[in-house]
């Protein structure tokens, strides 16, 4: 990593041969001949360390220190000063100059203060980057997932959570909006503040009016007091309005003021209330089709669809199907107070060759059924549900249109690999295939140790 050093000296000679130094040391060198000059280089945000007279006219090296200190605190600033001012260098120290040198300088003195600083810098800089790393594996380890499909989704929820744009997440029921919705909360610099949710499906028109944004007392019977809504409650963090496909048209128009222009009133109220509210909507409806219908006022999808994330349905990523099983297995093993280890072939092929209408939200249903209906240490076909078990008696390979051909060879190996219950012999002689060709593909796919046959 190639550091960027700023030095801010109104003594042109010092200023320039320090620079000079710096260069011949293979750091990038920035130089200011003033404090403000310097200060207006920070403020991009490519510098790593600062090098500073004290004394200047103008903003003085104290000024910079604390201006530094106070809002890029992990830039390290070493002071210069005349031997007059050795006291008042001492006191930069107590408020978080890295280190202090007196004119005339000693270069050598200085590069290496300058060394330990960077060496600093640069471990400080990759912790901060391991730690957003854990953070961002925390924040989207719900999202079980591998297939080429949920990378893309995953990516895109990286890209856009520490934005302000509204975000609409789309996609069948039970594919899991909602758990987009709480990375994109999660990742974001709103994550300390509240994420208010609420099912829009669930409340009639005058009941989601009044949640949404609150009401005074007396505004309607049986309103004794008065009551924030949930944008009110949200202010600073995000709100995740699910299914708003369901709304009505006056609920929609009071939604679009508040993305326009951040305001609104409670019901029966008049007092304006202003909030910071980041909003992520879900939908199972085509909006577009509900904006041609004149059910969805246009204005506010496009609002809304500033950040458009489709999350796929689980019949189109089946290449995901092991690690939910595996994800579901362990969840329901500690619910009920088993130790189930696996799941035979064939219950993983029937559970390959069904479609899954209800998606992620049915597949984990299947498993908690499985889990409570098995009575060894390995579930079996008989105790899937009937309408999964059954997919198990066909004979025949579904690779859904659109899948790339890696996708499809992986389908067709791992449900002939299941038929055969794990005979990777067998399962090469029948797709004409080397059986060392085959492990290869498994090993690249990660199934080299899939209790081997």
């Amino acid at each position: 990593m190639k550091f960027t050093i700023l030095i801010i000296d109104d003594e042109k000679n010092i200023r320039e041969g320090l620079a000079a130094n710096f260069e011949l040391e293979d750091y990038n060198v920035k130089t200011a001949s003033s404090g403000a000059e310097g200060l207006e280089l920070i403020s991009h945000g490519d510098i790593d360390l600062v090098i500073t007279d004290l004394r200047m006219n103008g903003i003085s090296g104290e000024q910079v220190l604390a201006k530094v200190t106070a809002e890029t605190p992990g830039i390290p600033v070493i002071i210069l000063t005349g031997h007059g001012s050795i006291d008042s260098a001492v006191d930069a120290m107590r408020h978080g100059a890295y280190d202090f040198l007196t004119k005339p300088l000693n270069l050598d003195q200085l590069t290496m203060i300058v060394r330990r600083a960077l060496e600093g810098r640069e471990m400080s800089l990759q912790h901060q980057s391991l730690k957003k790393e854990l953070e961002d594996s925390s924040a989207l380890k719900g999202m079980i997932g591998k297939s080429s499909a949920m990378q893309k989704v995953q990516q895109m929820i990286q890209r856009v959570a520490d934005t302000r744009a509204s975000v609409l997440i789309t996609g069948e029921s039970g594919v899991g909006k909602e758990l987009v919705a709480n990375a994109i909360h999660n990742l974001s610099s709103r994550k300390n503040n509240s994420m208010v949710k609420v099912h829009c499906a669930a409340l009639s028109e005058t009941l989601l009016e009044s949640e949404l944004f609150g009401h005074e007392k007396g505004a309607f019977t049986g309103a004794d007091k008065m009551q924030k809504g949930r944008f009110e409650l949200a202010h600073g963090g995000s709100i995740f309005l699910d299914e708003i496909g369901e709304i009505n048209q006056s609920v929609q128009i009071k939604i679009l003021r508040v993305l326009q222009e951040k305001k609104f009133e409670r019901v029966g109220g008049e007092q304006t209330i202003s909030v910071d509210v980041r909003i992520i909507a879900a939908t199972n409806r085509n909006l577009e089709e509900e904006v041609k219908a004149g059910r969805f006022r246009e204005d506010l999808y496009y609002r809304l669809n500033v950040i458009h994330i489709e999350v796929p349905p689980l019949r189109d990523r089946k290449d995901d199907i092991p690690l939910l099983i595996s994800s579901f297995l362990e969840e329901f093993n500690n619910e009920n107070g088993k130790h189930i280890k696996s799941v035979d072939s064939r219950a993983k092929a029937a559970m390959f060759k069904y479609n899954w209408p209800g998606n992620i939200r049915e597949l984990r249903n299947c498993m908690e059924s499985a889990v409570v209906m098995c009575g060894g240490d390995e579930i079996t076909l008989e105790d899937l549900p009937p309408t999964v078990r059954e997919s198990g008696t066909a004979d025949s390979i579904s690779v859904p249109l659109g899948v790339t051909l890696d996708e499809a060879e992986k389908i067709i190996i791992q449900e002939n690999l299941a038929a055969n219950r794990n005979n990777r012999s067998r399962t090469a002689e029948i797709l004409g295939i080397g059986r060392k060709t085959l492990q290869r593909r498994l090993t690249e796919w990660g199934m080299e140790d899939d209790g081997e046959k």
